[in-house]
Parts: C-alpha cells; structure tokens; sequence
C-alpha cells in the first residue's frame, strides 16, 4: 500500500479517501447490490489507471481508498466510477423490482479527502 509509483518525468503517491451514498440513502437497495459492487469498482477505477486501496460497502453509502494519478483530475475519476457503475448495476440488475433507468442511483455529491503523507 505504501507504494511509490511513477509516471514518463513524475513520481507520486496520490491517495484519496472518498465516499458518497445512494440517493435518497436507499437502504433496502444497497442491501441487494452490495455484493456486486466491489467487482465492478476495481475494473472501473482500472479504466482510469487507478485503484480501489481499500474499500467498505455500508448500508447506505460507500467509503474507498483510491490512488489516482496526478494526471487525472479527483473529480473525473470518481465521477466515471459513480457513472458508470450505476450503469452497469441498471443493466444487470433493472429488470427486478427496481428500475433505475431514467432514475438516479446515487446522490449527485461525494467527499474527498487527501491522505496524509508518511
């Protein structure tokens, strides 16, 4: 975890902890797509050349510890890891009892929060 990476001219340690909820808190559906969800985070984060350190799924909400480039922006990666999971959790699993297409899946916000150095 205390790893140093590198870019072409950079080295960095980039790592942020980030959390953001459902909408609305919607218990009752964190509880049903819990399981899947770590399994399309990590190949997500991946996309951007990042990754999920470390992660725990509540109830209602999501913490992670990624490591993102300096390349990238904070924002851009946790927006496409919110984006595109909540596509892929429509596509798999609209069909049941909820439907969120057209619908939002998750709270338009998050929090970010650098971790500190050594």
């Amino acid at each position: 975890m205390d790893r140093v990476e590198s870019l072409g001219h950079s080295v960095w340690e980039c790592k942020y902890h980030v959390e953001f909820v459902a909408k609305c808190r919607c218990k009752a559906l964190y509880v049903e797509l819990r399981p899947h969800l770590e399994e399309v985070f990590r190949p997500l984060a991946e996309q951007k050349e990042s990754r999920v350190l470390e992660g725990h799924l509540m109830s209602d909400h999501v913490h992670m510890l990624l490591s993102i480039p300096p390349k990238y922006a904070v924002s851009e990666v946790v927006g496409y890891i919110k984006g595109e999971s909540a596509i892929r959790m429509a596509r798999t699993y609209g069909e049941r009892k909820q439907n969120f297409i057209g619908q939002h899946f998750r709270a338009r916000g998050y929090l970010v929060s650098t971790v500190g150095a050594r």
